[in-house]
């Protein structure tokens, strides 16, 4: 067993082999002639068993108070020095890339649902076209590296907002080998999220579906450029391990897709892709630690909650904030009466939007915006595509009769959270 050297590696303890040449018994047999070596008597010695004993009771002490300290240390530490984002750059940085027009009527859309499922092969040749290597330029012989995404013909490339963070100049690389230079049209620290735009017609853009429909242990893929240019155009492939998965990153929350697929620097901004080739995800971190090896913790950021940040983007520049409705629902629908179900009201929050509107806790909510409601995600879906200012009317099932009410949605007042599920 010998020991490690150098700080803030693991401790580990190595076991060498001894020499692997068979043990066995050899006779040899006296020269002709020679006598035999007169047996000496057996000289006795002391024995040192009481010796071994004490020595190995110090060196248990040792490493019992060792890994005492190292067990008290590791439960002090807090949770996001145990886990930390792999970012290619810092999140932070004055993004100064010329810059493209907003408000240009561009929009991303999800695709329904598709039923086909495509073979690894068929995902890569549909969905790498339209996978890109962002560069941007950083300062002097400095460059960060990530994925982009296209989703519209003319040009417009959606990727991670920390790959261009700082950056002054950027430029997209195709699967042809040809690179053009990008412009910035927005981005948004918050939700890590950014477009470009690149002048040209005709490009391969991926289809995006609904993450909505994903569920745990759905088959994913994943295309990007881990550790750089060198290898780009990566395949790697996985499962849905979990769905809203709430992940602290930089001071903030975000509620993200996890996948066992293989992610690493350079994968940010990717897609996240279903078994029928439409990007369902963007990826954008991978966790690792400083005390253990971590493997097969990778997020992306879900479409459905996507398709409103960057449609703001495309429109306004900023993503614009999302109303609250002032109430908080079960995640499953339950049975009110016989054939009526609705989402049961477990609070109200005072002054809300929920409130104003009469409604009460114990309400079960039917539809919402003419949409009926079977989960909390139904609910969700209804409010992401409504802004400040928006009414939104409800149809709830009380004492055995149904009421329709209006709601005049605000986001001025603290309201109670929907509940997330998770998978």
């Amino acid at each position: 067993m010998e020991e490690r050297d150098t700080c803030c590696r693991e401790i580990v303890e190595v076991y060498r082999q001894p020499d692997p040449r068979e043990v066995v018994e050899v006779y040899t047999r006296p020269l002709p002639g020679s006598k035999a070596p007169a047996a000496k008597a057996p000289v006795k010695r002391k024995s040192r068993k009481g010796l071994w004993i004490f020595l190995g009771c110090l060196l248990a002490a040792a490493l019992l108070g060792i890994g005492a300290r190292l067990l008290a240390e590791w439960r002090m530490m807090p949770e996001e020095a145990m886990w930390e984002p792999d970012w290619e750059t810092e999140s932070g940085g004055t993004i100064t890339i010329p810059t493209s027009p907003t408000g240009q009527g561009v929009r991303l859309e999800l695709a329904p649902e598709r039923d086909e499922v495509l073979t690894a092969q068929e995902i890569y040749r549909q969905v790498n076209p339209s996978v890109v290597t962002i560069m941007a330029e950083l300062g002097e012989n400095s460059m960060s590296v990530g994925t982009g995404v296209v989703f519209t013909q003319d040009g417009y490339v959606v990727t991670n907002h920390h790959v261009l963070a700082g950056g002054s100049a950027c430029y997209v690389s195709f699967d042809t080998g040809v690179m053009l230079e990008a412009r910035y049209v927005a981005g948004d620290p918050d939700s890590d999220l950014a477009v470009l735009k690149v002048e040209a017609e005709g490009l391969p853009a991926a289809e995006f579906g609904d993450s909505d429909q994903l569920t745990v242990g759905d088959p994913v893929y994943a295309i990007g450029n881990p550790l750089g240019v060198e290898l780009r155009g990566t395949l790697t492939d996985g499962i849905v391990s979990a769905i809203n998965r709430d992940v602290w990153v930089d001071g903030r929350t975000m509620t993200l897709i996890q996948t066992n697929a293989a992610l690493n620097s350079g994968n940010s901004g990717g897609p996240l892709i279903n078994a029928s080739g439409q990007v369902v995800g963007i990826n954008v971190i991978k966790m690792t630690s400083r005390y253990s090896n971590i493997e097969g913790l990778g997020f992306a950021i879900p479409t459905a909650s996507m398709e409103r940040l960057v449609n703001d983007l495309l429109t306004f520049g900023e993503v614009r904030p999302e109303p609250l409705l002032g109430v908080s629902v079960m995640r499953l629908a339950e049975e009110a009466s016989e054939g009526v179900w609705g989402l049961r009201v477990e609070s109200v929050t005072a002054g809300g939007a929920g409130d104003l509107a009469g409604i009460r806790k114990g309400d079960f909510l039917l539809t919402a915006g003419g949409e009926p409601l079977t989960t909390s995600q139904d609910l969700l879906r209804v409010r992401r595509q409504l802004y400040e200012g928006d009414s939104l009317t409800v149809t709830l099932w009380r004492d055995g009769e149904v009421l329709t009410v209006t709601l005049q949605l605000t986001g001025a007042a603290p309201q109670a959270e929907l509940p997330r599920q998770e998978g």
